[in-house]
């Protein structure tokens, strides 16, 4: 996938992330537009791949609209298996944007999707210059990634 065009900010915009994307609900306004300033806009068609497991990480992406479904291989050669499905306000990427590796999942759209995305060098340049807002952006990350992993534990529980 190609990361994408960056888009002029403006308050259609900003009030567009405000409402569908966790990490807007709790910056200010200022803060609000340099985030959107750091970001990269982009589209997926139906079917489209936007990564596939194991490839090396330079961004993550916040879902705008659609689905994306995320697929783990198994190691029974060709077969995957379905993880989760993502829709509007998910964060995707963070485990291998954070690790600066490989990715741990393929990724691909269900439906036409509109992602946001943050590339690695985009977020270091954020957080050089606007560290209280890198670590925010930071703690969403780590919500998220915690609200999937409580998801994935009860999914296992359930198993048994």
């Amino acid at each position: 996938m190609t990361v994408g065009t960056h888009l002029v900010v403006d308050s259609a915009l900003l009030n567009s992330l405000r409402d569908k994307l966790p990490v807007f609900q709790q910056l200010t306004a200022g803060q609000a537009v340099l985030l959107a300033e750091h970001l990269n806009f982009s589209s997926l068609a139906t079917g489209q791949i936007l990564w596939k497991e194991e490839e090396d990480s330079h961004y993550l992406a916040f879902v705008l609209s659609g689905r994306i479904q995320m697929k783990k291989n198994t190691e029974f050669g060709s077969s995957a298996v379905v993880v989760g499905i993502l829709t509007t306000g998910s964060v995707l990427g963070e485990i291998a944007f954070s690790r600066k590796g490989c990715r741990a999942l393929s990724a691909s759209a269900l439906e036409p999707c509109e992602l946001a995305v943050l590339t690695r060098p985009r977020f270091d340049t954020l957080m050089a210059e606007h560290p209280d807002l890198g670590a925010k952006v930071l703690e969403s990350l780590l919500q998220a990634t915690c609200g999937r992993l409580e998801q994935a534990y009860q999914r296992l529980a359930a198993i048994f």
